[in-house]
């Protein structure tokens, strides 16, 4: 073997080391950039009940934020097109949830047949909402929950442009809300 092999060998395993490392940050980077377009919402961070939650838009057009339904992390979707806080049956497993009866759900993707239940806690951001009407869907294999009007009706909603602003309403107790039995 000459010499000029023997250098060439651990140069070429450099190079190459060099590209798949450069390619793993790259591939990373482009990861965290489409979920930070996708979700500008991930960090949120909890604000005083007396001050509005802000949410910016996602790339797609929605408004996605983490919470937490009975104490438990969940990743919220905010539909106002939705009437129930509508969890995926996989999720509702995992947060205990317990079926109260049976719904007939339209969804974008047809009619399924779910169960209507009780969420007891669901927060986003510092706003609490308490005994909030939610559905199972067993249909739903995505890990979003839909954050319907049982949850959003109890704030005041403004949107604008591409920033979505809840508000506890002037005559509602700060960080509360009534709770309302459910008719399963």
């Amino acid at each position: 073997m000459t010499e000029r092999q023997t250098t060439r060998g651990p140069g070429l395993a450099m190079m190459l080391v060099f590209w798949v490392l450069l390619m793993a940050l790259g591939s990373w980077w482009v990861h965290g950039w489409l979920e930070r377009r996708d979700n500008p919402n991930a960090g949120l961070i909890s604000v005083a009940a007396d001050e509005p939650l802000r949410l910016q838009r996602g790339a797609d057009g929605h408004y996605r934020a983490p919470g937490t339904i009975n104490g438990q992390e969940v990743s919220f979707l905010l539909d106002t097109g939705a009437s129930l806080v509508s969890v995926p049956g996989h999720v509702a497993e995992r947060l205990g949830l317990r079926p109260m009866g049976e719904v007939r759900l339209h969804t974008a993707n047809g009619t399924v047949e779910g169960s209507v239940t009780r969420l007891e806690t669901v927060t986003l951001g510092g706003l609490t909402a308490h005994a909030v009407r939610g559905a199972i869907n067993p249909g739903n294999k995505g890990d979003g929950v839909l954050l319907g009007m049982s949850f959003l009706k109890r704030f005041d909603i403004v949107i604008r442009g591409d920033i979505l602003e809840l508000n506890v309403p002037a005559d509602a107790s700060v960080g509360k809300s009534s709770s309302q039995e459910l008719d399963p």
